[in-house]
């Protein structure tokens, strides 16, 4: 995953964007994103996907949801829902043995000159037996997947920083796949 992503920033760093981004916040509550983007807040700053690699895909029979949103600086979110079903809140928690959903925030600094000397840090949720957070499925549509987010995430193989994604929307083209 880390390296999917690591080469999709490769491919479009040096890529224009004609996506209407405003760049500002979701207007405090619902959902904020513009079409085919994923918008949050981490540790308080602003961030925004870019419609170009950003997509939520329902696999396995309908059973499980991936999100998958990047943007051009390297900072990108991953979120897998096992047991989907539809709009309902889905919990990001090490509490109960059977929930395996999950969610990641990374920040790649690619170097371009020597792409083999590129450095991800990545932030996941859940990083021990609490409640780390939940993603609300709140429209989905045929082609379309709707909703919010927020989680606290740990650094566990790094330097053990823990980062607060706050006032998380997306507005996602909707995949399927078998």
């Amino acid at each position: 995953m880390i390296l999917f992503m690591s080469l999709t920033l490769v491919t479009f760093t040096s890529c224009s964007s004609d996506d209407d981004s405003s760049g500002g916040d979701d207007g405090g509550g619902g959902n904020g994103a513009s079409n085919g983007t994923l918008v949050a807040k981490v540790d308080g700053a602003n961030y925004q996907s870019m419609a170009i690699s950003s997509s939520a895909t329902i696999a396995n029979n309908g059973q499980n949801l991936l999100i998958i949103a990047s943007n051009s600086e390297g900072k990108a979110f991953s979120m897998s829902i096992f047991g989907y079903a539809g709009v309902d809140t889905y919990e990001f928690t090490g509490a109960t043995l059977n929930v395996f959903n999950t969610a990641s925030y990374s920040e790649t600094d690619v170097d371009l000159n020597n792409p083999q000397n590129s450095t991800t840090e990545l932030w996941q949720a859940p990083y021990d037996d609490t409640l780390a957070g939940t993603l609300t499925i709140t429209e989905e549509t045929d082609t379309k997947l709707k909703g919010t987010f927020e989680f606290t995430c740990k650094n566990v193989g790094g330097d053990q920083s823990v980062k607060t994604i706050t006032q998380g929307s997306f507005n996602l083209n909707k995949q399927v796949q078998q």
